[in-house]
């Protein structure tokens, strides 16, 4: 009895010993499996987590595009007004042009030969500033290249500004931008007019006009308009109009001479003179002006 309850207390530890041992076997097996499947859940989330960063980089990508196109959009408005604005640049400029030619075309003599300017009426010179440059004056210096004390500033080839027209048959190095002053360019072959430094130091010059008067009077004929307008043109009066001291002053010779109106050989300094202000005494202003003329 004994040897057989030792039988049977062996043999359960046998089956204890089997039952725990098949059961650790599926249980490494299914701890493995779970590892397994815990990595690929992870791996799974892994790549489930890229997910939404590769629609996120696709809508960054579009985004990107997107803001491409935008910027792309803005260039092309910003280069729209500006291609407009430079198709319309030739057409300002040309518009410009006509009016300022309208202007010239607009300046017609009266029977008496002087300018009339609709908006300046008491401004009445009767020599254009073609016909001063074609008659031979400034001794062929007045557009050489300068430095003004005014502006600061040198200046070069102002005379490009002028219409062509009026430079035909001239020679500019000689009778329109020379440094040297030429008395037989002249229309009376004599010399005249002080030095650029001269008018400066008066206080004649302004910015806008370093050159002078006369370069006033080429913008001015040509159309256009500044505040500095009634001062210059007051200039003109009291040096050539009807009252003027260097129009009466030649007058008052000529009577005193006992000769003709336009006799060179009377005062040719105030006639190159007035030439340079844009007057040349006429018979009509002679018989008006020696009234006024007293006797010695």
């Amino acid at each position: 009895m004994a040897k057989d309850g030792e039988d049977l207390q062996v043999n359960l530890k046998r089956k204890l010993s089997t039952s725990i041992g098949d059961s650790t076997s599926p249980s490494t097996v299914k701890k493995f499996k779970l590892k397994d499947g815990h990595e690929k859940t992870r791996t799974v989330n892994k790549e489930k987590a890229r997910d939404p960063a590769a629609p996120s980089g696709k809508t960054e990508i579009k985004k990107n595009k997107v803001k491409h196109d935008d910027k792309d959009n803005d260039s092309k408005k910003q280069k729209l007004p500006s291609s407009a604005e430079a198709r319309q640049k030739p057409q300002k400029e040309k518009k410009k042009s006509q009016e300022s030619s309208r202007s010239v075309s607009e300046v017609k003599k009266n029977e008496k030969g002087e300018l009339i300017f609709k908006d300046f009426p008491e401004f009445r010179p009767n020599m254009t500033p073609k016909e001063v440059l074609q008659a031979g004056s400034f001794g062929g210096t007045y557009f050489r290249s300068i430095y003004s004390s005014i502006t600061k500033q040198h200046y070069k080839d102002v005379w490009k500004e002028l219409p062509t027209d009026w430079l035909e048959g001239l020679d500019i190095p000689k009778q329109v931008a020379s440094a040297t002053y030429r008395e037989n360019v002249n229309t009376y072959k004599v010399k005249c007019g002080g030095s650029l430094e001269m008018w400066e130091s008066s206080g004649w010059i302004v910015t806008q006009d370093p050159y002078g008067w006369f370069q006033w009077y080429c913008r001015f004929y040509q159309g256009r308009r500044t505040a500095d307008d009634a001062r210059q043109i007051s200039r003109w009066a009291k040096c050539a109009g009807v009252k003027g001291r260097w129009r009466n002053n030649l007058i008052t010779k000529v009577v005193r001479a006992g000769c003709g109106y336009d006799n060179p050989g009377v005062s040719p300094v105030v006639r190159q003179t007035l030439q340079h202000w844009g007057y040349r005494l006429t018979p009509e202003d002679y018989k008006q002006g020696a009234k006024r003329v007293k006797p010695k």
